[in-house]
């Protein structure tokens, strides 16, 4: 998949592993495995077929923003960074969705 970031400062964290470390700390793990499955997944699909992702389109004021868990209250929010492909019955098509864009990694509950 292609992944895009919202700065430098985001991209600079979450594409070393010393940042992630130092960020992160106890969940340096999980946010390290989150962006090696974003990277190695060819489809959104991909990613929605992992039950621990829990991947999910968001809602309310955070509507067009998707998340993956990370632990039991952090997520990493992103956006879709192409033409929003559909299915005939109006559904969102993941198969076709190859571009994202990381926004943040947050607890928003």
């Amino acid at each position: 998949m292609n992944i895009d970031f919202k700065n430098n400062k985001l991209k600079k964290t979450l594409t070393n592993a010393s940042e992630i470390k130092k960020h992160y700390g106890t969940m340096a793990k999980k946010v390290s495995l989150r962006m090696e499955q974003f990277y190695a997944a060819p489809f959104l699909a991909d990613i929605i077929d992992n039950p621990s992702a829990n991947c999910h389109a968001l809602t309310g004021g955070r509507a067009g923003q998707w998340a993956v868990n990370i632990s039991a209250n952090y997520r990493i929010i992103f956006e879709i960074n192409q033409s929003m492909p559909v299915n005939k019955d109006g559904s969102i098509n993941t198969l076709k969705i190859t571009d994202i864009m990381i926004i943040e990694i947050t607890d928003y509950h």
